[in-house]
C-alpha cells in the first residue's frame, strides 16, 4: 500500500513537474512574440498619400486625373510642394486643368512647381515670383553664350559704353550691372528641358521694376553681354566690377600736378654804372 502511494506520489510530482515546464516554455514563446511585436511596432513608418504621375507627361501637357494615382510615401520624406489630396490637385470647383511646366516620368511625385494653377497655361506669366517683371533683352550668338543658354538658368548682364568716369574726360568701359539675374525664357520658349541649344534672339529675364528700368537704360545706351553662372554657384558677384582700356592694359594713368610760381621780391640799388638786384623776403 505504502508502494502504491509512494508511486503516485513520484507521478504527480512528475506531472506537476512537467506541467510547469510546458507553461513556462509557453510564456517564454509568449514573451518573444510580444517583444517582436513591439519591435516591428517601432519600425512601422508613417506613411500618406502622395500622387504620382502613372506616365511621362512634358512641358505643356494638361495634367488629367487618369494621369495621376496615391501611393504610401513616408511622412517624413513627403517633398515640398506635394499633393497629397485629389481635391488639392483637380479643385471641384475648377473647370480647367492644370498645366505641366517641368517634365515628369513616371512614378514621380507631382509638386506644386511642377504645374500650373487650375485654368492656367504654361505661359511666362505662370513663372513670375510674387513682384517680379519679364524684360526682354536682345542677345547675339556672342552676348547669348553661344546658344547654351535654357529658361531657369542665371546670368549676370554687363554693359559696355562710353561715359564719364572717375578719372577726367570720357572713355569706353564695361561695367557689371546686374548679377544673378533668372532667365524665363530663351525666345518664346519657356521650357526649361530643352537640350539643344539655339541661338536666341532674345531672352526674357524675372527682374524688379528698378532693375527693368537699369536693364532698359542698359539697352538703350550701349551693348549688353550675358555671362552664365554656373548651377551649383549660389555666391552672387558683389561690389562694383568695371574695366576701362587703361585697367585692361595695366597703363597708369599720369598725374600733372602743377606748382605755384614761388613769388621773389628784390630791391635795385646801383653801384657806380651798374645796378644790382639783391633778394630780399617778400612782405604782404
Amino acid at each position: 500500500m505504502r508502494l502504491v502511494f509512494g508511486l503516485v506520489l513520484l507521478l504527480g510530482l512528475g506531472l506537476a513537474g512537467f506541467a510547469v515546464y510546458m507553461a513556462q516554455d509557453y510564456i517564454n514563446a509568449h514573451e518573444v512574440a510580444l517583444a517582436k511585436e513591439r519591435k516591428a511596432r517601432q519600425s512601422i513608418v508613417p506613411t500618406t498619400d502622395v500622387f504620382v504621375s502613372t506616365q511621362a507627361v512634358r512641358y505643356g501637357d494638361r495634367l488629367k486625373k487618369e494621369y495621376v494615382r496615391a501611393v504610401r510615401w513616408p511622412v517624413d520624406a513627403v517633398p515640398e510642394g506635394a499633393f497629397t489630396s485629389l481635391e488639392e490637385l483637380f479643385p471641384e470647383n475648377e473647370d480647367e486643368l492644370r498645366t505641366v511646366l517641368r517634365a515628369m516620368e513616371k512614378d514621380e511625385a507631382i509638386m506644386a512647381v511642377k504645374v500650373t494653377r487650375p485654368g492656367e497655361d504654361a505661359g511666362v506669366s505662370s513663372k513670375l515670383a510674387p513682384g517680379m517683371r519679364a524684360f526682354a533683352l536682345r542677345v547675339d550668338v556672342a552676348s547669348g553664350v553661344s546658344g547654351f543658354l535654357r529658361p531657369g538658368d542665371r546670368v549676370d548682364v554687363y554693359w559696355t559704353g562710353r561715359g564719364a568716369t572717375e578719372s577726367a574726360g570720357s572713355r569706353d568701359f564695361t561695367r557689371l550691372i546686374e548679377a544673378g539675374v533668372k532667365l524665363i525664357a530663351v525666345d518664346q520658349s519657356a521650357d526649361q528641358d530643352r537640350n539643344n541649344p539655339t541661338v536666341a534672339r532674345t531672352v526674357t529675364v524675372e527682374a524688379t521694376p528698378v532693375q527693368v528700368a537699369s536693364l532698359a537704360q542698359a539697352q538703350a545706351t550701349g551693348r549688353l553681354q550675358l555671362s552664365l553662372v554656373g548651377a551649383q554657384d549660389d555666391d552672387v558677384a558683389a561690389g562694383s566690377v568695371q574695366v576701362d582700356q587703361r585697367l585692361l592694359l595695366g597703363i597708369e594713368e599720369q598725374v600733372i600736378i602743377k606748382k605755384e610760381a614761388e613769388e621773389i621780391c628784390t630791391v635795385r640799388t646801383r653801384r657806380g654804372a651798374e645796378i644790382v638786384e639783391i633778394p630780399i623776403p617778400c612782405t604782404n
